[in-house]
């Protein structure tokens, strides 16, 4: 389908994928301090991640998939725990 002149469907992707990245924040959130990090720069710096590019994380920046497996593992989370209930979010 051939977008039209004043068609809003890209606008409407990028708004979704802007929410699911704010959603994987708040899962990011969650877990960490599930883990027992109250602080996100805390659980950056122990586990060797870059704590201001962390932060970006949970605030809703785009995340590459190998970068989230590292944080889940450094917080003992699997990818299929991580995405259960993520539209709770």
């Amino acid at each position: 389908m051939a977008l039209k002149k004043g068609d809003n469907s890209k606008g409407k992707t990028e708004n979704d994928e802007s929410l699911y990245l704010k959603k994987i924040g708040a899962r990011l959130r969650h877990f960490r301090k599930k883990a027992g990090y109250t602080n996100s720069e805390n659980f950056a710096y122990e586990n060797n991640i870059s704590r201001p590019q962390y932060g970006k994380y949970e605030a809703g920046a785009n995340i590459q998939l190998n970068t989230l497996i590292k944080i889940l593992k450094a917080m003992n989370v699997t990818l299929e725990e991580f995405f259960t209930g993520f539209n709770e979010y």
